[in-house]
């Protein structure tokens, strides 16, 4: 396995990473369990999750996600083989949320008591506070990463401009920077990331691990038509694409997969890993077939044409 460095934190990932918001919510303990075995079995390390997962399932309260890990943890005692990857900062309840220091340093204990294990490897605010100055925020993850109970820090849903400014302020002020970004990125989604936010990561080396990777499924080509959304909880959210680039983005998909005898999911997540500045894109499985299919997904090579035809069909 060809590991990739997570920024510049000493850090080394595999080029795919697990998203564990499905941990509790689509898949329960025993199959999450199964897939967390054959992901780390076939080499891959790089889990990553939130406090907040699965809080918008009825009955859920949020870390039902971090406590599936945590007992995985407990029972496979792999933790050494694993990077754990959480974030902080979405609400929980109208007291938990936000990225204050002092609601930081109260929702680590709460997510290192539910994933069962001293330290998280990467620590990521899982959206912008503009409420609470940036200074603020990186002096908690500095104080977190000084007592060992963070490894990492990243960042997740923000603009360019706030990303400059926060690696700007750990520069000025000497604290700890972040390390990598969690942008929403796939090949229905390129605008934003490529043109606002690529450019800070290139420049300052920040690892970037895309969710959504799949949009939501619609790049595996399971919804093609109004019709199709019924197929799965997430069916609705897709519904924006299905429209002429999404049709686009399909046929070219279905193009590159017959040539290459792969599936578009694979070929989707193919042209992820081969984009420069990817470090691991984020995918989800429900059953050990769909994991299949993600570890097959990153051995597949996109040759120039292949990347060049699915480059102007998203364009």
């Amino acid at each position: 396995m060809n590991l990739r460095p997570l920024g510049n934190s000493g850090i080394d990932v595999a080029p795919l990473a697990f998203g564990g918001n499905v941990f509790g919510w689509t898949a329960d303990e025993k199959t999450s369990f199964a897939i967390l075995d054959r992901f780390v079995a076939a080499g891959f390390n790089l889990v990553d999750t939130a406090d907040v997962y699965s809080k918008w399932v009825p009955g859920h309260t949020g870390g039902e996600s971090e406590t599936v890990i945590g007992n995985w943890l407990a029972c496979s005692r792999r933790r050494k083989q694993v990077v754990i990857a959480t974030k902080v900062g979405m609400e929980l309840s109208p007291t938990e949320k936000g990225l204050s220091k002092l609601y930081i340093l109260r929702a680590i204990e709460q997510s290192l008591r539910r994933l069962q294990t001293d330290y998280i490897d990467l620590y990521q605010s899982h959206l912008d506070d503009q409420a609470t100055p940036l200074e603020e925020t990186l002096a908690a993850y500095d104080q977190l990463i000084k007592q060992g109970k963070v490894r990492a820090i990243g960042a997740s849903n923000y603009s360019g401009p706030r990303l400059e400014e926060a690696l700007r302020t750990s520069r000025e002020k000497g604290c700890a920077q972040y390390e990598c970004l969690q942008p929403h990125y796939n090949l229905c989604e390129r605008s934003k990331f490529e043109q606002e936010l690529e450019p800070v990561c290139r420049e300052a080396g920040l690892a970037v691990i895309p969710y959504f990777s799949l949009a939501a499924g619609f790049l595996t080509g399971k919804y093609r038509s109004e019709a199709d959304l019924s197929k799965s909880l997430r069916g609705q959210g897709i519904k924006k694409y299905l429209n002429d680039r999404g049709f686009r983005i399909l046929a070219a998909l279905d193009e590159v997969a017959a040539r290459l005898g792969a599936t578009p999911g694979k070929v989707a997540l193919a042209w992820l890993m081969a984009r420069p500045g990817v470090t691991a894109p984020i995918a989800s499985a429900t059953s050990l077939a769909q994991l299949e299919d993600l570890i097959a997904a990153t051995t597949l090579k996109l040759n120039a044409p292949a990347i060049q035809l699915l480059n102007q069909a998203s364009a």
